[in-house]
């Protein structure tokens, strides 16, 4: 199986494809002015407890405030055993707490007082009680030796906490492993120090860009290229990884090419596709996928699909390609929570158990945690996967107006950036000297207003005039980019 990682990078803007076998499996987005706070760690003060929930809101300089359980603190203060949030918080007490979950729709950000900090290869727990290794590292000797390495790193320097060995700490050299525990744990150090002088409701540490996140928590063996569009950024990530993950060097490619990095493989077009609540199968079937606060629902039809020998057989197939889509689908959109899989209905039991092995094998793929049940009495199958950031609707796209909210359009800001896209896409291709940009009078307001430096810093940069230009008719996705 061939990897690619694909990185598209402009100011307002950074996106990662995953690439495998030609065909877009994952995309994370990371915008400036939302940018994900997961990982950031900062000193909050409790502005008020919740003993009913066992919880309390934590201020942490945000527009809203934040979100602690009881169950979010860490191992050294839950000693006492008291199960009372009121035991460990009152308000106005100030403590540092990490970000483990962004602010979704209305919901402010998760927090947790159980501060991790990963690496390359490990994840640094200075307030566990032990240690670990992935679970997806399954040679026992080896596991063995990881767990005698991280042990003899502790005693030897006295180190509080514990560590986690990653997937990629899998035959890497003891000498590598202690230094990069080291690197940890001194890094941790240094927070505590900023957190003694820090004030109140800001930020102590923030995790790494996403371009450079990519390599750290991305990367693995048998990825052949990790192409870049901007040079500056590549610069960044190979001295990044000469430092940090030296065999990651020689794959991290500046891409140059006219064409953008994205249409190498039409992750455009799939990322289209990916806001649409149908999804067609090979076979003739399709998918519908409905995302709503609570949970998302997925249901499977045969659609135009009536092939084999009998219908048993046919619902069978469809199931099996629904599971491997379902799964890819469940990346690529980045769905999380609660999530209903309505499959066709089946009257075997073998034929209920290969659908769930091949979901659960196809699962095994994700980064995100996920969980599965067998299928139930009216066969549905309930899952869970881990949520960290919003889906990649949520991200692009705004609830409609028109519809009453039962749809949804691209926001004014992701309209901008593809017509700036579309504006270099077009420069590169004929020899023009001005254009004409006719759009909805949303994004023409965007884009003398808050846009408005980007667009200059673009006509200077493609040596061209720019023009802009509203339609009343024009709705918000639609736009033209016209040469003159």
């Amino acid at each position: 199986m061939s990897e690619e990682i694909l990185i598209n990078v402009t100011p307002p803007e950074t996106r990662v494809a995953v690439i495998e076998n030609g065909v877009l499996q994952e995309l994370i987005i990371e915008r400036v002015r939302q940018k994900g706070l997961v990982g950031n760690i900062y000193k909050g003060e409790v502005c008020r407890v919740l003993p009913g929930m066992q919880a309390a809101f934590v201020d942490i300089g945000l527009d809203k405030a934040a979100f602690l359980h009881l169950s979010d603190f860490n191992s050294q203060e839950l000693a006492n055993g008291s199960e009372n949030i009121e035991h460990y918080l009152k308000e106005g007490q100030k403590l540092v707490v990490q970000v483990t979950k962004d602010p979704l729709g209305n919901k402010g950000a998760r927090l947790t007082t159980d501060i991790s900090i990963p690496s390359r290869y490990q994840v640094y727990m200075p307030y566990a009680g032990n240690s670990g290794v992935s679970q997806r590292i399954e040679c026992d000797e080896e596991r063995i030796r990881l767990r005698a390495c991280i042990e003899n790193y502790l005693q030897k320097n006295n180190a509080p906490g514990g560590f986690i060995a990653r997937t990629a700490a899998e035959c890497v050299e003891d000498v590598i492993l202690f230094s990069d525990m080291t690197f940890l744990h001194k890094l941790w150090e240094s927070i505590l120090e900023k957190s003694k002088k820090a004030k109140v409701k800001t930020l102590i540490h923030e995790d790494l860009p996403l371009s450079i996140r990519t390599l750290r928590d991305l990367y693995k063996e048998g990825i052949e290229k990790v192409r870049v569009d901007s040079r500056e950024t590549f610069l960044r990530l190979v001295e990044f990884a000469e430092t940090f993950v030296p065999e990651v060097v020689s794959i991290i490619e500046h891409y140059s090419g006219e064409r953008p990095v994205f249409d190498i493989y039409n992750v455009e077009d799939e990322i289209s596709k990916a806001l649409d609540r149908k999804v067609k199968l090979k076979s003739g079937g399709h998918l519908v996928f409905d995302q709503t606060e609570s949970m998302t629902t997925v249901d499977v039809n045969t659609g135009g699909y009536v092939g084999g020998r009998n219908l048993e057989e046919t619902i069978f197939k469809t199931n099996l390609e629904a599971a491997q889509t379902i799964s890819r689908q469940l990346r690529l959109r980045n769905l999380g929570g609660i999530i209903i899989i309505d499959f066709i209905d089946m009257q075997s039991e073998d034929h209920k158990k290969q659908v769930l092995t091949a979901l659960q094998r196809n699962l095994d793929k994700d980064h995100a945690k996920t969980k599965i049940t067998e299928v139930s009495a009216l066969g549905l199958v309930e899952m869970t996967r881990k949520r960290t950031r919003e889906s990649l609707e949520h991200i692009l796209c705004e609830p409609c107006t028109t519809c009453g909210g039962r749809g949804v359009l691209k926001t004014a800001e992701s309209i901008c950036l593809e017509i700036f896209r579309e504006i270099i896409r077009v420069v590169r291709q004929y020899n023009v000297q001005q254009i004409l940009v006719l759009a909805s009078e949303q994004v023409v307001e965007m884009l003398l207003d808050e846009e408005a430096d980007m667009l200059a810093e673009l006509e200077s940069f493609l040596n061209i005039g720019i023009k802009i230009r509203a339609e009343a008719e024009y709705n918000q996705e639609h736009y033209d980019v016209v040469l003159l």
